[in-house]
């Protein structure tokens, strides 16, 4: 899967769960820039990446993570893995 297509799927996901097919991601979105994106969705966004891309994220990712650049990243090397 490329980078661009993780974005794109990304994207759906954060459109569905803010339900406002507006949103733009770049790899420098953070929180701060999604209205609603708070601790419980950000849990709510995790737990759809994870079965959207049929990863599991570990504590210490979810905890380290700055921007959707960081979590493309996060996505992309798991993904390598499988």
């Amino acid at each position: 899967m490329t980078t661009e297509q993780i974005y794109s799927q990304l994207t759906e996901i954060f459109r569905d769960l803010f339900d406002d097919e507006s949103i733009v991601l770049t790899p420098e979105t953070t929180a701060t820039d999604i209205p609603g994106w708070d601790s419980f969705n950000h849990i709510n966004l995790l737990v759809a990446a994870e079965v959207r891309f049929g990863i599991k994220f570990k504590t210490a990712e979810t905890e380290s993570l700055r921007n959707v650049g960081h979590l493309v990243e996060i996505i992309e090397t798991k993904l390598a893995k499988k």
